[in-house]
C-alpha cells in the first residue's frame, strides 16, 4: 500500500492530518509508518519529519494501544508533528523578530503559550500569534511593559499594512496602542 498517496487522498476528501493518521494506523497497525506517510503527504521535508517523529516516538508511537489511533493522531497534531512549515518573507521575519522582542519583554511565558507561538511562527500564522500576544499582559515585576507594547504596536502596523489584512488585527492593534500609551503615561507620571 502506498501510504503517502492514501494520506493525500484522505486530505482531498476532507480528512485532517489527525484523521488521516488514525485511518492509516488502524489499517496498517504501524503507527510510525502511518505518521511518516502523513508528513510526506503534507510535503514536510524528510529531515524535519524524522526529527519530529524521533521527538515523540517513545511516548506515542513505540507501543500503541489498540483503539487509540484517533487520540494519538490528535496528540501528534497538537504537538505540531503535522505542521507544514511556511518560508517567511522579509516582512514576516521582521514581525517575528518583533514578537520575539515582545516575548523577551513579557518577563516569563508559560510553556504551552510558547509552544503555540512557535507553531504559529513555523506555519506562518502570524495573525494568531499577534492576537495571542495582544491578549497577554507582561508581568509587572519581571517584564518590561513599555517595550512589550511598543513591539506589538510596530508588529501590528506591519501586519495591517498587508493587502487585505485579517479584520481581527485592527482592534488588536488599537488595544496595543492604548496599552502603550497608558504605559507611557504611567512612566511619565509615576
Amino acid at each position: 500500500m502506498r501510504l503517502p498517496l492514501t494520506a493525500r487522498h484522505l486530505f482531498d476528501t476532507g480528512s485532517t492530518p489527525a484523521d488521516a493518521y488514525a485511518t492509516l494506523a488502524r489499517r496498517t497497525g504501524q503507527p510510525l509508518r502511518s505518521a511518516r506517510a502523513v508528513c510526506i503527504a503534507l510535503g514536510i521535508p524528510a529531515a524535519d519529519t524524522q526529527r519530529r517523529l524521533d521527538d515523540c516516538f517513545d511516548a506515542l508511537l513505540a507501543s500503541p494501544r489498540p483503539g487509540s489511533e484517533a487520540d494519538t493522531g490528535e496528540l501528534l497534531e497538537a504537538l505540531g508533528v503535522f505542521d507544514v512549515p511556511k518560508t517567511p518573507d522579509d516582512r514576516d521575519l521582521a514581525v517575528i523578530d518583533l514578537f520575539l522582542a515582545a516575548i523577551d519583554a513579557l518577563g516569563g511565558i508559560r510553556a504551552g503559550h510558547q509552544h503555540g507561538l512557535t507553531r504559529w511562527f513555523t506555519t506562518g500564522n502570524l495573525t494568531a500569534a499577534y492576537l495571542s500576544l495582544a491578549a497577554t499582559h507582561p508581568r509587572p515585576t519581571t517584564g518590561d511593559p513599555a517595550h512589550y507594547w511598543t513591539s506589538l504596536v510596530t508588529a501590528g502596523e506591519l501586519l495591517t499594512a498587508r493587502p487585505t489584512p485579517d479584520p481581527r488585527l485592527k482592534p488588536a492593534l488599537t488595544h496595543c496602542r492604548t496599552q502603550a500609551q497608558a504605559q507611557a503615561a504611567r512612566e511619565t507620571h509615576p
